[in-house]
C-alpha cells in the first residue's frame, strides 16, 4: 500500500526546515546504508549529532504525532527518527530493498518506510522516488512537505538528479499490525468511519462501526 499525505509539513514549518538545511553541513549519505545499499547509494546526509539533525527530527517527529492520516495508515508502534538526505546534480540511490532492523536506541522492525519532501519538485529534474511492491511500478515527485508512506519490503530507489537540489527526510515506522493485508484494511475501515463522520455526523452506524474498527484492531496489535 503506497498512501501520499499531503502539506504533512505547513509553510510555518517548512520555512523553518528551510532554515535548518541552510545552515547545516552535510556528510557522505553511505554511512547509514547497509552493505548492498552502500553500493548504489550516492547522496549527502546530515550527522546524526548535528543540531539542524536534532531540530528537524523534533520537528518532523511533531508533525506525524499530530497527523490523523499518518497513524491512521501507519498504526506506529516505533518511529525510527529521520535521516536528512539531500541529493545533487549526479547523484542517485540504486534498487534497493531497505534492512528489515533498523538501530537506534533499540531495535525497530521496519514495516514501512517514509519519504517526506522538503522542497518543491520544481527546484530540481529528475529524482522521482521508484517503488516496485505488489501493486506494480510506481514513481513518485511529491510536493513540499507531501510524505509518501509504502512498504519497506518494496524495491525502490532514487532516479538521477539531472538539476538543481532535492532535500528530502527518510524514515522508518514498526507498526502495532505487523501483517499488511490487516494493517490496509484497517486503515480503508477508519478512512470510511471518518468520511461517515462528516457527511451524517448522527448516523447510528458510526458507534456499531467504530466497535468493529477496534475489536479488529484489538485482535491484530502486537503490543
Amino acid at each position: 500500500m503506497l498512501i501520499v499525505i499531503p502539506r504533512l509539513l505547513d509553510d510555518s514549518a517548512l520555512a523553518r526546515a528551510q532554515a535548518l538545511l541552510d545552515s547545516a553541513s552535510f556528510g557522505d549519505g553511505r554511512v547509514t546504508a547497509g552493505m548492498l545499499a552502500a553500493s548504489v547509494k550516492q547522496n549527502l546526509q546530515l550527522p546524526s549529532d548535528a543540531p539542524q539533525t536534532r531540530a528537524l527530527q523534533a520537528l518532523i517527529g511533531a508533525a506525524l504525532e499530530a497527523s490523523v492520516d499518518f497513524v491512521s495508515a501507519a498504526l506506529p508502534r516505533r518511529v525510527h527518527p529521520a535521516l536528512i538526505n539531500r541529493y545533487l546534480p549526479g547523484m542517485a540511490f540504486g534498487a534497493h530493498v531497505d534492512n528489515a532492523i533498523r538501530f537506534d536506541d533499540m531495535p525497530l522492525r521496519a514495516d514501512l518506510a517514509a519519504t517526506l519532501f522538503l522542497n518543491a519538485p520544481e527546484h530540481y529534474d529528475g529524482g522521482a522516488l521508484a517503488i516496485d511492491d505488489s501493486y506494480g511500478a510506481r514513481t513518485v515527485k511529491g510536493n513540499a512537505g507531501d510524505l509518501v508512506l509504502y512498504p519497506a519490503s518494496s524495491i525502490h530507489a532514487v532516479q538521477p538528479i539531472t538539476r538543481g537540489r532535492r532535500d528530502v527526510a527518510v524514515l522508518w515506522v514498526q507498526s502495532l499490525v505487523r501483517e499488511a493485508g490487516q494493517r490496509r484494511a484497517l486503515y480503508e475501515l477508519d478512512c470510511a468511519i471518518r468520511s461517515l463522520r462528516e457527511r451524517a455526523p448522527k448516523s447510528p452506524e458510526i458507534l456499531s462501526l467504530t466497535g468493529v474498527y477496534h475489536n479488529l484492531l484489538r485482535a491484530a496489535a502486537e503490543l
